[in-house]
């Protein structure tokens, strides 16, 4: 039941993630990070089996890492996002990656961009996407109200309203929604929207 969802504004991109670690029927947590840093200018949000999640956004994030060792420069967005797609393609024929990919990042020449990258390797350059049961009112609401001219406080407000939409009428709808943000000063995290904290473990009397 994941929401991940993502938008490319003036000079900025956002991907949003809910942060629920789920197994058939049971929540384990509610505090799991979904977007990966993948350098100083890129994220990644993914949705999918959790063990495909964690290992394949941690081998792109390595791989983004060793080529900017070996050749002194980083990937541009782009050229990630077709490595990325390569990727999965490759292991589609082999033992494919349950997991489905927004790419965000800034490049200096080309400012913000967003990529829909889907478990079968399909890849699209999009101004707004979303994955997971959250994606049918996260697309209707963008549909509605995205710009591409979206100054942050603009698109913060348009996400706050894509999460109440979701908590509001999704049936077993996440608690908590994670934000992060890539614009010409690095990619990071923006905001928590937290509806339930995780307690803490309790203490059993000896």
């Amino acid at each position: 039941m994941e929401s991940v969802f993502g938008l490319v504004g003036k000079d900025f991109a956002i991907v949003v993630a809910d942060s629920s670690a789920v197994h058939s029927i049971l929540v384990h947590k509610t505090n799991e990070d979904k977007i990966m840093i993948l350098d100083s200018h890129k994220l990644m949000g993914a949705s999918g089996e959790t063990g495909d999640r964690a290992q394949f956004t941690e081998y792109v994030q390595k791989n983004v890492a060793l080529y900017q060792f070996r050749n002194g420069i980083p990937l541009t967005t782009a050229a990630t996002a077709n490595f990325t797609r390569g990727e999965l393609a490759t292991a589609l024929r082999k033992n494919p990656y349950m997991v489905n990919i927004i790419l965000a990042g800034y490049d200096k020449d080309v400012g913000p961009s967003l990529y829909f990258i889907d478990y079968i390797a399909s890849l699209h350059k999009v101004d707004k996407a979303a994955f997971g049961y959250g994606s049918y009112f996260a697309l209707s609401m963008m549909d509605r109200h995205y710009r591409r001219d979206m100054t942050v406080e603009e698109a913060i407000k348009l996400v706050d309203n894509i999460i109440s939409e979701i908590r509001s009428r999704l049936v077993v709808a996440p608690p908590n929604f994670l934000i992060k943000i890539v614009d010409k000063d690095g990619a990071r995290e923006y905001a928590w929207r937290e509806s339930v904290k995780d307690a803490p473990a309790p203490v059993v009397a000896a």
